[in-house]
């Protein structure tokens, strides 16, 4: 236990002094992985607003079940029961005749008065449907909609197939591109790093030598490097999150703004405390990574 302990300490000890001795280097790593990670920040906070927006949208769609006329209330609080248990639904809310008139009268505004001639309501009772976010899809909301159709009392179905569709495009083409862009900044990251890095191994070449001829393994000459490469990627987590957080509140408010003049009503929000800690941990991640590639050539013989 006393042994392991004091190779800890002199691995921190070698890694904190490593750092000391090769502060450019260091400084030009961190600042890679901060700058790489603030690109990579702004993307998913950007992906996560508008995921959010897009999602608050996918909760408006809704289908419409329109129902035969002349149930009695105990078929129609039946047919309201069946129509919350199907699969995809996630709420159901039963629409009066009267309430449907109401809600047209409301949308006509001031041209209410052309209702003022009608003898009776012509509007039907209905039972309107809220998807369960896994049927936001052509096929969920297909599959609803047919379960509709087939309960007693329901005389036609209203849905919007195109509209779901372009909502489920919307989603995919903001993951993939959340995708390809992470995927090419943490590969351009990766090999600036390893460079970097690079250069500190070959600048302590001889350290190096006389550890491994002393009897120092690779993997014990490998971990200050390594520690140095963690230290380095969550210091650049850090910064880039710091950034990141000043640009957002910097921005916020004319964001806020934007979003509501062209929404209506969307407040920004900053990245959650998980992906916080991941955009931290894939800077740590970074610097491991690149210091291990670093040590791949470096420590060749």
């Amino acid at each position: 236990m006393t042994a392991l302990v004091a190779q800890l300490r002199y691995f921190v000890r070698s890694a904190w002094l490593g750092l000391r001795s090769s502060p450019m280097p260091a400084a030009v790593a961190v600042a890679t992985i901060a700058v790489t990670l603030f690109l990579v920040g702004v993307f998913a906070l950007l992906l996560s607003n508008m995921s959010g927006i897009l999602e608050r949208f996918g909760r408006e769609v809704r289908l419409t079940a329109f129902v035969d006329t002349g149930l009695g209330v105990a078929r129609e609080r039946e047919l309201l029961g069946e129509a919350k248990r199907l699969a995809g639904v996630e709420k159901a809310e039963w629409v009066s005749r009267e309430a449907a008139l109401e809600r047209f009268r409301e949308r006509l505004g001031g041209d209410t008065a052309l209702l003022d001639g009608l003898d009776e309501n012509p509007l039907p009772a209905s039972i309107e449907v809220e998807l369960a976010p896994a049927a936001r899809t052509p096929e969920g909301l297909a599959g609803v909609a047919r379960a509709l159709a087939g309960l007693r009392g329901v005389a036609e179905v209203s849905r919007g197939h195109a509209w779901v569709d372009g909502y489920t495009r919307a989603i995919a083409l903001l993951r993939s591109g959340a995708l390809a862009l992470g995927g090419a900044l943490a590969l351009a990251a990766l090999v600036i790093v390893t460079n970097t890095i690079r250069l500190a191994v070959y600048a302590r070449r001889d350290e190096i030598d006389i550890l491994m001829l002393v009897g120092g393994t690779r993997t014990f000459v490998s971990i200050p490097f390594l520690l140095e490469g963690l230290v380095q990627g969550v210091v650049g987590g850090l910064v880039a999150l710091a950034l990141l957080y000043a640009g957002f509140a910097f921005v916020g408010g004319g964001l806020q703004d934007a979003l509501r003049f062209v929404l209506g009503h969307t407040d920004p929000a900053f990245l959650s405390r998980g992906a916080s800690g991941a955009l931290v941990g894939l800077g740590a991640g970074l610097g491991v990574v690149g210091s291990a590639a670093a040590l791949v050539s470096g420590l060749r013989t």
